[in-house]
């Protein structure tokens, strides 16, 4: 009987840790985190862009260099209308536990992350390459 008794708690510790799934440790960063963090390095510009987006509109006018100054400016714009539209369409499809203490994703949501990182991706050449035509023009200017 007392042989039992010793042997029952050794049994269910030896079962607990058995069973007990390891937690895996990504070496690096998750794909969430990668999708975040092109977020977060395009995400400062946005008042860069509005700025230009003002110098370019006091510029516009029917001249040629007018059209391409108003050209630059809808450039802007809808990098603009990308950025927030790409954050609310993703706020939608995953909440804060998802985005910031990596919750693990259902199989759909995986996918929907793939196709995530594919639009933030194309989001952050857009604002780049928007940035950069306007601040050439407007330096061609001076």
């Amino acid at each position: 009987m007392k042989t039992r008794l010793l042997l029952f708690p050794s049994l269910v510790i030896f079962l607990f840790f058995s069973c007990k799934q390891e937690k895996k440790t990504p070496e690096g960063p998750t794909q969430m985190e990668k999708v975040m963090a092109i977020h977060d390095e395009v995400m400062p510009k946005m008042g860069k862009l509005g700025k230009l987006v003002g110098e370019l509109k006091a510029k516009v006018d029917t001249t040629e260099t007018g059209l391409q100054y108003e050209a630059a400016m809808k450039d802007l714009q809808g990098a603009n209308t990308a950025m927030m539209d790409w954050m609310m369409n993703f706020g939608d499809r995953f909440d804060s536990e998802e985005i910031l203490e990596g919750k693990e994703l259902t199989e759909q949501k995986q996918l929907w992350l793939d196709e995530e990182e594919e639009k933030v991706r194309a989001l952050r050449d857009q604002i780049n390459q928007s940035l950069e035509n306007a601040e050439a023009l407007l330096q061609k200017e001076e």
